[in-house]
């Protein structure tokens, strides 16, 4: 899948977010996982230093990585503006204030930009988009999915997300996808229908509290098992 630099606004998450918003325990982080439109998350980076295994897969990755951070900082002011813009929007637990978060979003850029081109070449970083996977059926431990699906809900149909959580299902045993609200900070419209279709295909499902919460609202995560 191509996609346009410039429409992209490439912000990250770091190993510590991945562990509250997914509920990551110390045997999660020893399973084999599927970071699936990781972005520039420093998730990987983390993982790996701390002698995890983990892949990040995304279109982003056509790009070099001197061209993503170009662009995250041509967006980055725009974003926290916006922020401040809606204070009515956040919760200020894990990030304080604006000002801490665009500090925060900084330093996992530069992180992820240290590992970027030799996690490449070791094929931690693969290009691509959902719902095709060019994975093997059981590759994967856990596949996470961070702030797409069903962030993008007016974006992306309701046959697109069961497509995509169905092909993480396939590659992994078990998916975990945060958050379950839409851009507007409401509850996403595909999400109880594609909750429900699941279970009836066989999946177990559940929508769980995690420990974070920025966007405010956003403090469920789906998870989804193979029976």
């Amino acid at each position: 899948m191509s996609i346009r630099l410039d429409q992209t606004v490439p912000f990250g998450r770091s190993l510590g977010e991945y562990e509250l918003m997914f509920w990551l325990s110390a045997t999660d982080r020893q399973r084999r996982i599927l970071d699936c439109a990781a972005g520039p998350a420093s998730f990987n980076a983390e993982l790996t230093a701390a002698g995890g295994t983990a892949c990040s897969f995304d279109p982003l990755y056509q790009f070099t990585g001197a061209e993503i951070q170009r662009q995250f900082f041509s967006t980055l002011d725009h974003v926290i503006a916006q922020v401040r813009a809606t204070p009515e929007n956040w919760v200020w637990r894990s990030h304080r204030n604006p000002d801490k978060l665009r500090r925060h979003r900084i330093g996992v850029m530069e992180r992820f930009l240290v590992d970027y081109r030799t996690g490449q070449g070791a094929g931690r970083y693969v290009c691509g988009a959902l719902p095709t996977l060019p994975f093997e059926p059981d590759q994967f431990d856990l596949a996470l999915s961070s702030h797409f699906l069903f962030l993008y809900s007016d974006h992306f149909s309701q046959a697109f997300h069961l497509q995509s959580i169905r092909a993480l299902a396939r590659v992994a045993h078990e998916v975990r996808i945060f958050p379950l609200i839409a851009l507007r900070a409401e509850r996403s419209q595909h999400l109880d229908p594609v909750h429900d279709q699941l279970q009836r295909d066989g999946y177990r499902v559940s929508i769980e509290p995690v420990e974070y919460e920025l966007q405010r609202g956003g403090h469920d995560m789906l998870r989804v098992c193979r029976p």
